[in-house]
């Protein structure tokens, strides 16, 4: 069903006159998606925010551990990637598309990444071993919550 919606008038230019423009319900309401949709989605960046905390913390901690930096490292460059998906994602949304698959993609690549960089961590000293245990459980999170997206909303599981 179509649904007029009236562009706002701009104040200061007395040229613009009110006209209908036809919008679909689909560019209205499709991509952005239901309730239980919407939390994961927000669940899923606030997840990637604390994970990148946690690892900022982790490579404080990490600061005189060589392998540990470079690794603490390689899980930031996924993180930044995921982020960048989420961001691709944010703005298909915003403009009442679908979600391109390449953000998608661009998230899943970049948490596994990182994980896969966290799990290769290996110290003895235990404040490092602590913060890289917090980094993966803040990551094993945001995972969770970016595959309750691709569960609870619509064309996500084939995009």
């Amino acid at each position: 069903m179509a649904r007029f919606v009236f562009p706002p008038i701009q104040p200061l230019n007395y040229n613009i006159l009110l006209v209908p423009v036809m919008v679909t319900e689909r560019a209205l309401l499709g991509a952005i998606g239901d309730v239980q949709c919407n939390a994961a989605r927000l669940k899923t960046v606030a997840s990637l925010t604390a994970t990148q905390a946690a690892v900022s913390k982790l490579a404080n901690a990490a600061s005189g551990d060589e392998a540990t930096t470079s690794a603490v490292s390689t899980a930031q460059t996924g993180l930044k990637s995921a982020q960048g998906g989420i961001g691709q994602i944010a703005l298909a949304l915003a403009t009442g598309q679908d979600p391109p698959a390449s953000g998608r993609q661009q998230v899943q690549d970049g948490l596994q990444s990182a994980q896969t960089a966290l799990n290769n961590i290996n110290s003895t000293d235990s404040s490092i071993t602590s913060a890289t245990q917090n980094a993966l459980n803040s990551l094993n999170a945001t995972i969770s919550a970016g595959s309750d997206v691709v569960s609870d909303c619509p064309g996500s599981s084939s995009q």
